[in-house]
């Protein structure tokens, strides 16, 4: 991009950012989303390394989180790893965990956000684990916006362990089958997910232009409105989140109503 086009830029995006806030109703949403997808995309458009392009990933991830601060978002759930990509091959895999691992320690240090992961923990390596829980318990006390971090996780792997959690459950209970699944309902799976006790998500956002959930919150985001922007998780703006917050806002939730 040409000098000039970056300084017209650099001027005229804080009015506009500042302008969407001023105009932003009082209906933003609890709970919001994110699916980081384009890294990987986002570093060979710039001629870098995978590598490369989760970090600049992991560096976009405060700002998000900041900007969620100023409008009152209570809890943000970031996708950062799914099963699926458990299997990519080793040499960037490894990297990668240690990048999402740097990146939550760091925000664990600055003990403004509660960190709470969610996923299949057993799949990951151990000292990856043990580092995320270690953040979590960091911040156990912190009044700051609750955050999900999704690693190793999947929404189909999510309600099957919810509902392996709902028999163990049940059978340390000396409950019979029987009597189990006359009482199982929505409310009782939705007690064993990894987010209970959490509003659902008001509201999803992907980045890279991919319109699909891939899996992400697929019990909790049954009523949710979603956002795809099509800038690459590295690039996307406060702009781009003020954006997908207005467009939640414009929308009329009825719920089956």
């Amino acid at each position: 991009m040409a000098d000039w086009k970056r300084g017209v830029r650099r001027v005229l995006y804080p009015a506009y950012e500042a302008r969407l806030v001023r105009r932003l109703p009082e209906s933003v949403p609890r709970h919001v989303g994110v699916m980081l997808d384009g890294n990987r995309r986002w570093a060979k458009a710039v001629g870098r390394d995978t590598a490369h392009g989760h970090r600049a990933g992991a560096a976009n991830i405060e700002p998000l989180l900041g900007w969620c601060d100023e409008i009152g978002v209570e809890v943000v759930t970031l996708w950062l790893l799914s099963t699926d990509n458990l299997n990519r091959p080793a040499h960037e895999l490894e990297p990668l965990l240690g990048i999402i691992a740097d990146a939550v320690d760091s925000l664990a240090d600055q003990r403004r956000w509660r960190l709470h992961p969610v996923g299949a923990l057993d799949l990951l390596p151990a000292e990856t684990a043990e580092r995320l829980k270690a953040a979590a318990e960091a911040t156990r006390d912190v009044e700051g916006t609750l955050v999900n971090v999704a690693v190793a996780y999947g929404g189909r792997r999510e309600i099957a362990d919810a509902v392996r959690s709902l028999l163990c459950e049940a059978a340390a209970e000396g409950r019979s089958m029987e009597d189990l699944a006359a009482h199982v309902d929505v409310d009782l799976i939705a007690e064993h997910l990894y987010t209970r006790g959490q509003p659902d998500p008001d509201l999803v956002i992907r980045t890279s232009g991919e319109q699909r959930l891939g899996g992400f919150l697929l019990w909790q985001s049954a009523k949710s409105e979603f956002y795809f922007c099509d800038a690459y998780w590295p690039d996307f703006r406060k702009v781009d989140f003020l954006r997908a917050v207005r467009a939640y806002a414009q929308r009329e939730r009825r719920f089956g109503a």
